[in-house]
Formats: structure tokens, C-alpha cells, sequence
């Protein structure tokens, strides 16, 4: 009989992206702003803004989500939580500018 335990068709596996990371809603925050983010490379590529960074993964997906979780899977995306004070003030922490901050590691980490 075939294994079960693992018969998602999901690349990579939904377990080995949470290792990565704290929290479910963590990983959708980060893999969504990073998805945009490539949305964002991809439809400007012909303008010359060199401003968004390139996808860090050697992908076959045309899909940024799944370009994103796959850089999520190889260490590629790391996150921050904002500080203490600011979440006692009463800031928005789901901001896109108060929020997690997606940070993308250097190529050659």
C-alpha cells in the first residue's frame, strides 16, 4: 500500500513551511506580501526598475505563491515582529507598513 502520511500534492510540504516559522497566519502574511512582491518584478521587468528584488528560487511554477513558498522552504525569506512599544501604543500591527517586516536573505546565505 502507498504511504498516507504524506499524499499532499502541495510543493513544498505545508509541514516543512511551518518549521520555518511561528504561526500559520504568519506564513500566509509573509508568502502573500512576497508573492506581491514578485507580481510586482514580473510586471514591471520591461520598465528597467530594478528597485523589486528577482525571485531567489530556481522555480518551473509560473504561480508567485508558489514561487514564494518555495523560497520560504530554502531560507530565502526571513521575518521580523515589531517591537513591544509599538503594539502597546494601539498601532495597526496587520499595516502593511506597521506589520511583520518580510525581509529577503542575500543570495549567497
Amino acid at each position: 500500500m502507498a504511504e498516507e502520511s504524506n499524499l499532499s500534492m502541495m510543493r513544498p510540504p505545508i509541514e516543512d513551511l511551518l518549521a520555518k516559522v511561528d504561526s500559520k497566519f504568519t506564513l500566509v502574511t509573509i508568502s502573500a506580501r512576497r508573492a506581491r512582491q514578485i507580481n510586482a518584478y514580473f510586471s514591471r521587468l520591461g520598465d528597467g526598475i530594478g528597485s523589486i528584488v528577482p525571485p531567489q528560487v530556481d522555480s518551473i511554477s509560473k504561480k508567485s505563491l508558489t514561487v514564494a513558498f518555495e523560497e520560504i522552504a530554502a531560507g530565502k525569506i526571513t521575518y521580523s515582529r515589531p517591537e513591544s512599544s509599538e503594539e502597546e501604543r494601539g498601532e495597526d500591527a496587520l499595516s502593511t507598513d506597521q506589520g511583520d517586516e518580510v525581509q529577503i536573505a542575500e543570495a549567497g546565505e
